[in-house]
């Protein structure tokens, strides 16, 4: 019950906000690096966050998570904080990135670090090099998702497949939570999308991810390449679209719009059509690790389907 009331909580609260920001034009603007045409309110992350917020505090008082994630998780919200201000205001790349590299230190401190790295046929387990090996992923994994939140349902779809997903494998209560938080968001946001997610949602449900990594990672190593695996879509595009255009000269602070995601919408496909069809390759990878029990392969065969996804879209739209 606590969780169906979640849900209408996050799916009333994006509405009440949707019709804030267009009463008040607090709308997501077009740019040079813009997949919309028309100006959209935006903001719609605050539902998610608030919501799993509630959420959080809830399974923590019921004794449904451990405490050391819970206070993982919480110091996220730090984050969506600045990243609200930051949609209405655009603050500093460097107070940003100071603010995220605080909320990772602390993360890191609450899971007591990041334990062993495992590469099947040896393991790294020097807590320094491990610390910030993990340090990093997390403030990647935060930018990431906020450059690849672009195009309606993309995000929000990533993040209830992943959700799931974490459901079906380990059961814990708090991926449910999750799951909720960005479904009531996501019926606004999906297809013709009445509302944006902004750095508000994306770069909590970022940190999230990387937390989840970690944690799980400190229960098993085998685990740190589950979450790699079917976070896949996102971490390849934007690794390897960074490495190119790094490769290209590019200055990388620019604006682009060179994301896998990005080209097929630019080659005429529909923000609809490219969304379905990243369902479609998460339902792979999870399948991937589901049927195969060694997990090198399963990885070594995931990075081979999104190099061939890639190919794809260069032949689609070029680089």
């Amino acid at each position: 019950m606590v969780y169906v009331v979640l849900l209408i909580s996050s799916f009333l609260m994006t509405f009440f906000i949707k019709n804030y920001a267009i009463k008040k034009s607090f709308l997501a603007k077009v740019n040079e690096r813009s997949s919309h045409s028309i100006p959209t309110p935006h903001g719609g992350g605050i539902a998610i966050a608030t919501t799993w917020l509630t959420g959080l505090f809830y399974l923590n008082l019921t004794n449904q998570i451990e405490t050391n994630l819970f206070y993982a998780l919480l110091v996220g919200f730090l984050i969506s904080i600045v990243s609200f201000f930051d949609d209405l205001y655009e603050l500093s790349p460097k107070f940003r990135l100071i603010i995220q590299s605080l909320v990772a230190l602390f993360g890191l401190y609450f899971l007591n670090g990041l334990n062993t790295i495992s590469f099947g046929f040896f393991t790294i387990d020097f807590w320094l090099f491990t610390n910030i090996f993990a340090f990093f992923m997390i403030i990647w994994f935060i930018n990431l998702t906020n450059f690849i939140d672009g195009i309606n349902g993309y995000v929000g779809s990533e993040f209830v497949f992943l959700s799931i997903a974490g459901l079906i494998f380990f059961g814990d209560s708090h991926f449910i939570v999750l799951l909720v938080s960005v479904l009531g968001f996501l019926y606004w946001n999906w297809n013709k999308a009445k509302i944006f997610m902004g750095d508000v949602g994306s770069t909590l449900l970022g940190y999230n991810i990387a937390i989840f990594t970690i944690y799980y990672s400190n229960i098993d190593s085998s685990f740190f390449w589950f979450w790699i695996i079917l976070f896949g879509l996102f971490w390849f595009d934007a690794t390897f679209t960074l490495i190119r255009r790094k490769l290209n000269g590019e200055k990388l602070s620019q604006a682009h719009k060179k994301h896998a995601y990005q080209r097929l919408t630019q080659s005429g496909w529909s923000h609809y059509k490219v969304t379905n069809y990243s369902i479609i390759l998460n339902i792979i990878l999870l399948a991937l690790v589901y049927f195969i029990a060694n997990i090198a392969i399963s990885f070594m065969l995931s990075v081979f389907l999104l190099f061939a996804c890639m190919y794809f879209v260069d032949r689609k739209k070029a680089f």
